[in-house]
């Protein structure tokens, strides 16, 4: 598979670490770490609005069925919901039930959210292991949904009720059926990327990694875009591993989206690397943005 380097665009900069794009009436809208703060912007990068304070770091996002912002706040393992009048209160309280700190989420038609979490330190360099899957449901009752994931992070529902889990220390994409009552049926694997990896020790997983799947987000076709979290490109994969496009966008890149007025916009989230001290010291993340097919 040829890798292309299409042209690119930065639609914002100047940011800490971006995460958790996502397209919403007609505005792109994403967290920033070491900023606390929840944006929105036009598709062109103008018009720049903050959306919510989250203190203790915000991450995942989406939306119930009445339009109300619920964001993960991650140090604290929490999902707040962001009320009409713009105050922000807690939905659900994950500090009880998650291993490590909360990261994306993704909400479903119902207003179920499914929450992730790192599963260790990843920042102090802890041992790696698996980890839970959590839902929050509307009235903000916790319950495990899955288990056994390695780094679950960026999630999409598909159109036929299969939620598809980015396992970033896995090497896969993990799939669950979606039951009508938000549970959640055997996980299979989606897309098998490379083997789980055989040690526990960072510095030796890392280098395992074939793929890092950080964010993710769902193509029309059935596709996935995949954010390599640690080889600096974009992939659209293919239910089964089939890698059916792969681009380079010059940056490492976290998470992306499909968005702009026609779909065909997909947006990155881009940062030198992901240490939370470095990107907290310096101003150097940027959004991208790239035409797709």
């Amino acid at each position: 598979m040829p890798t292309t380097t299409p042209e690119v665009s930065t639609v914002l900069e100047d940011m800490s670490f971006l995460e958790a794009p996502r397209w919403h009436d007609d505005r792109l809208w994403l967290s920033d770490f070491y900023r606390y703060q929840v944006y929105s912007v036009r598709e062109d990068g103008s018009d720049l609005r903050v959306e919510a304070d989250v203190p203790e770091q915000p991450s995942g996002l989406g939306w119930l069925p009445d339009g109300r912002l619920l964001v993960v706040s991650q140090l604290d393992r929490r999902v707040l919901r962001r009320e009409h009048d713009g105050s922000l209160v807690i939905h659900g309280d994950l500090a009880s039930y998650a291993a490590g700190q909360c990261n994306d989420m993704v909400v479903d038609g119902e207003g179920r959210a499914y929450v992730g979490n790192f599963g260790f330190d990843l920042m102090g360099g802890a041992p790696v292991g698996p980890t839970q899957l959590h839902r929050v449901d509307p009235d903000g009752t916790v319950t495990e949904a899955a288990d056994g994931l390695w780094f679950p992070n960026g999630m999409v529902i598909t159109p036929d009720g299969v939620l598809v889990v980015a396992e970033t220390f896995g090497n896969r994409l993990s799939a669950f059926d979606v039951a009508a009552d938000g549970s959640l049926g055997p996980r299979r694997t989606w897309a098998e990327l490379g083997p789980l990896p055989t040690s526990s020790d960072l510095g030796e997983v890392l280098p395992q990694l074939v793929v890092a799947p950080d964010g993710i987000c769902l193509a029309p076709d059935g596709t996935v875009w995949v954010a390599d979290a640690t080889h600096d490109r974009l992939l659209r994969v293919r239910e089964g591993g089939e890698v059916v496009e792969e681009v380079a966008p010059g940056s490492p890149v976290y998470a992306c989206a499909l968005g702009g007025a026609d779909g065909r916009t997909l947006y990155a989230c881009a940062a030198p690397d992901f240490h939370a001290e470095a990107r907290k010291a310096a101003r150097e993340a940027r959004l991208l943005a790239l035409r797709v097919g």
